[in-house]
């Protein structure tokens, strides 16, 4: 995510240099259009916010069971379980630009579109998945995504400069997970939920379009953490050692219209 922040930095700083030098202006009735639409495309990143139990002992909801010996011990109400994401995984977003005026300076914007992503959960101790047909201990736990995004955005722009033009969003957006998801992962998230978004972005006119570059941040306002598995065969400690999950998307967008 740091290289995506600089590469819009650079991204910005030679767009208004390049501003200065152009004089011919593109698209000069572009903003004055009451309502117009365009498509997405976009990267993005996936991301936890995690709180633990520590010890897993003080949910009320764990449960001690033998599941066999590992690592010289088994998990009690003592032992600490504790999660992370592995790393950032790039997926893909693909949307339809709609975008109302609402005067010199706003806009009003509804941005649908599907999200596809993946987040990679590590722990303190190996985790086993019935899923696997491994019987050894998974690098990872793996939680794929994909998201119907329905983000609701005002959009604030300053003046334009030749054929340039900075801008802000902010506003909320609800997310519902379409992925199947089944009894027996190892962790379970919410389908639904609703986020707060937040960016900076950059206008440019072209002779025949206006691409618009954005990054942008979508913070979970809820706990997305399910129930745990529902079967007799899944070690439950790895969804009772976590007390919340927040979901966070970074995304990086090229709007076309």
């Amino acid at each position: 995510m740091k290289k995506l922040i600089i590469i819009i930095i650079l991204f910005c700083i030679s767009a208004s240099v390049f501003a200065q030098r152009q004089h011919v202006k593109h698209l000069t009735t572009f903003d004055d259009k009451p309502l117009h639409f365009g498509f997405t495309i976009a990267v993005n990143t996936l991301d936890f916010r995690l709180e633990h139990y520590r010890p897993i002992g003080e949910n009320p909801d764990f449960v001690y069971k033998e599941w066999g010996n590992f690592d010289g011990h088994e998990i009690t109400k003592f032992d600490t379980v504790q999660a992370d994401i592995a790393q950032q995984v790039p997926g893909l977003t693909v949307g339809i630009v709609t975008s109302l005026r609402l005067g010199e300076y706003f806009n009003l914007r509804f941005l649908p579109g599907l999200s596809f992503g993946e987040r990679r959960l590590v722990y303190n101790v190996p985790v086993y998945d019935v899923n696997s047909t491994s019987a050894e201990p998974l690098e990872y736990f793996s939680i794929k995504t994909t998201y119907i995004d329905l983000p609701l955005l005002i959009k604030y722009k300053s003046s334009r400069l030749n054929n340039q033009r900075p801008y802000l969003v902010a506003g909320p957006a609800l997310r519902v997970d379409i992925s199947k998801t089944g009894v027996e992962d190892l962790v379970r998230v919410k389908r639904g939920g609703l986020y707060f978004e937040a960016g900076v972005g950059w206008d440019s006119y072209l002779p025949f379009f206006r691409l618009s570059t954005e990054l942008k941040m979508s913070l979970g306002l809820g706990n997305m953490l399910n129930d745990g598995p529902d079967g007799e065969t899944q070690r439950q400690y790895y969804t009772t050692a976590l007390q919340k999950l927040t979901s966070n998307v970074f995304t990086l967008s090229f709007h076309f219209e």
